[in-house]
C-alpha cells in the first residue's frame, strides 16, 4: 500500500469538485431549502420529503467544493515520510506518514478513503486496517 490511497483520494476528490464545478458552485450562492422544496438559485424544485431537500441543500456546489479543498490540504499534510535510508531516525526501516509518524496509510487517510468504500476502486484492506485502528 504505497501511494494507492492517496490516489484514490486525489481522483474521487477530482470527480467531486469536476461535478460540483459543472453545478455553478462559484456563481450560484448557497443552495436553500423551505419545506419541501430547494433553492438551487436558478430554480426551485418542490416535492422533495423536508428532510431531503434539506439534505441536497446542505450540499450546495460552493460547500462541496471547500469540502473538496479542505480535504486536498489534509492530503497535502499527509505525506510518506523521506526518512528512507536515514539512519538517525527511528521510523527507517518503515514507511510513515510524515505528518503524524504513523504508519502508512495513516489513519486519517484511511478515514478520507471510507467516505468512498462504495466505489469500485476501493480497496477493502484500507477499511479492514481502518476498522482495526478503531
Amino acid at each position: 500500500m504505497s501511494d494507492d490511497v492517496v490516489e484514490f483520494l486525489r481522483a474521487r476528490l477530482n470527480e467531486v469538485a469536476e461535478l460540483a464545478g459543472q453545478c455553478d458552485g462559484d456563481d450560484c450562492g448557497q443552495w436553500t431549502a423551505d419545506g419541501d422544496t430547494v433553492d438551487f438559485c436558478q430554480m426551485d424544485l418542490s416535492g422533495f420529503h423536508p428532510t431531503i431537500a434539506q439534505h441536497v441543500a446542505l450540499h450546495d456546489p460552493a460547500r462541496v467544493l471547500r469540502d473538496v479543498e479542505a480535504k486536498r490540504r489534509v492530503l497535502a499534510r499527509h505525506v510518506l515520510s523521506p526518512a528512507i535510508n536515514d539512519p538517525a531516525l527511528h521510523w527507517d526501516n518503515r514507511d510513515d506518514c510524515q505528518y503524524d509518524g504513523e504508519d502508512w496509510p495513516c489513519s486519517d487517510l484511511l478515514d478520507l478513503a471510507l467516505s468512498y468504500a462504495d466505489h469500485p476502486d476501493h480497496r477493502e484492506q484500507w477499511r479492514s486496517h481502518q476498522m482495526r485502528t478503531r
